[in-house]
């Protein structure tokens, strides 16, 4: 077992940055990552200034707390292309699709058939066994329109 005591605070805070960064590795999220470089930032002020443990602390807190804030900002101004931005939403993804109406849409409202599930939808009024196209959605409700 490692003696925490007798190692040197600056080797603590890079060891804890390496297991952030592990950490990061194995709970992908992005945000593990600011925090590991918080800590090896806090590791080098401390390895070259000899700050106390208190102040490296707070030290700590206030790069960890620059660290997210520039990290969120980086990806908000360069966001990540993707190969399939509907991936994650279903909804949007049946757009086009030819869905079976399984309860008239009356007053704008009823329900349609999608694959092997129902979904809400609104349209224009059409009897049960309609075939419909959904033209768009809004929320968790397919808007449909006449084929």
């Amino acid at each position: 077992m490692i003696d925490l005591t007798a190692l040197d605070s600056y080797w603590i805070w890079l060891i804890l940055a390496a297991v952030f960064g592990i950490g990061e590795i194995i709970i992908p999220g992005v945000f593990l990552l600011w925090i590991a470089i918080a800590a090896a930032l806090t590791g080098g002020i401390a390895m070259l200034t000899g700050i106390s443990l208190p102040v490296q602390i707070i030290l700590f807190a206030i790069l960890s707390i620059i660290a997210t804030y520039g990290g969120r900002r980086w990806y908000a101004n360069n966001p990540v292309a993707s190969q399939d931005p509907l991936l994650n939403d279903r909804a949007a993804r049946l757009i086009g699709e030819t869905v079976t109406v399984v309860e008239a849409i009356r007053g704008g409202h009823g329900r349609v058939k999608v694959g092997d599930g129902v979904w809400s939808c609104r349209g224009a009024d059409t009897a049960e066994g309609t075939l419909m196209r959904v033209a768009g959605v809004s929320g968790n409700e397919l808007i449909v329109e006449a084929l």
